[in-house]
């Protein structure tokens, strides 16, 4: 297999409060590679978007990278200067943020906004940004583009929103799309047109998507690969395929048990028990131990390493020969 486009080695991310240390993110490694479609999926505060998002230095400033690598075509994207990375961001690498409305310049007309990250990056002339922006427009499905070019955010649905905000990540035909909750707060009818647009505008420019995501129906839908995130810590990483058919850990059983499944009605929806805790600590054991019904002592007092179990199949967890024999 060809190198990767984007490595994450060994990442450790706090955030320091008044009172405590937050362990945002503990020892987290993976990979995407070219033309594929990675999905993060977890509940809030798993520390998914903060492994991201500090991996391209946006992080917030009491968030400290205490450790790891976030290797881009071969360049430590945390050891750059902040305008080195500023020349990456938005050029090879384009972000999605969850909430346009916030991440939209309210006073700017869109069609500006758009033109402006090709302008950032000297990417085009004014002339030819402008062209492109009207492409762009017409390719994410906004109609009538010469007269929207004018309008502002609030003129716009929030689906329509969310579509400039791909727009502008795409400006300048980036090689890695990052998604951070691309269809939070959307009905379900527009979620799905937003996933369709993504996966056509990939197929296009054959470019690697990593989505954020807490809906594991989301990103088995749209996903090449699934890595799921608990506690800060990557919990279960497999294909999709293997994954659908063959998830383990009892994070990931439990989410998949969760979710309302389409045209099986008869299926009971079960929760899993619990909240997840904010990490003041360092790990000493499995963050999901506390909500697990497989603990032992040996997962309160002992973290898991992520281990292969079986082909392109890795999981965190000390009895899982024990949880898959369970759920066969």
């Amino acid at each position: 297999m060809s190198e990767p486009l984007l490595s994450i080695e060994n990442l450790q991310v706090k955030f320091s409060r008044s009172e405590d240390e937050v362990y945002a993110v503990n020892n987290v490694s993976f990979a995407i590679h070219e033309n594929e479609a990675l999905g993060i999926v977890g509940e809030s505060g798993s520390g998914k978007s903060v492994t991201l998002m500090s991996s391209i230095g946006l992080i917030r400033e009491n968030g400290k990278i205490t450790s790891g690598k976030a290797l881009f075509q071969g360049k430590d994207l945390l050891k750059l200067r902040p305008k080195q990375l500023e020349d990456i961001r938005g050029r090879d690498i384009g972000v999605v943020f969850q909430d346009p409305m916030t991440s939209l310049n309210p006073i700017m007309r869109i069609g500006d906004q758009i033109m402006e990250a090709m302008l950032t990056h000297q990417y085009a002339s004014r002339k030819e940004a402008f062209n492109r922006t009207i492409q762009l427009l017409q390719e994410i499905g906004i109609p009538d583009p010469h007269s929207r070019f004018k309008s502002y955010p609030h003129e716009f649905s929030g689906g329509m929103r969310q579509r400039i905000m791909i727009a502008i990540a795409l400006a300048c035909e980036p090689q890695l799309l990052i998604a951070d909750e691309p269809t939070t707060a959307l009905d379900v009818t527009v979620q799905m047109q937003i996933l369709a647009l993504l996966q056509d505008l990939r197929r296009k420019r054959g470019m690697s998507v990593v989505i954020v995501t807490h809906d594991f129906g989301l990103a088995t839908n749209f996903c090449d690969k699934i890595i799921v995130m608990y506690g800060g810590q990557i919990m279960e990483a497999a294909s999709t395929d293997m994954f659908i058919r063959e998830a383990t850990h009892p994070y990931s059983i439990g989410l998949k048990a969760s979710i309302i499944e389409v045209g099986n009605k008869g299926k009971e929806i079960s929760p899993i028990p619990g909240a997840a805790r904010t990490l003041t600590e360092a790990p000493t054991g499995c963050p999901f131990a506390e909500r697990c019904p497989f603990k032992t002592e040996r997962c309160l007092n002992e973290v898991p390493e992520l281990r292969a179990f079986g082909i392109d199949h890795y999981i965190a967890c000390h009895h899982a020969e024990e949880v898959a024999s369970y759920a066969v």
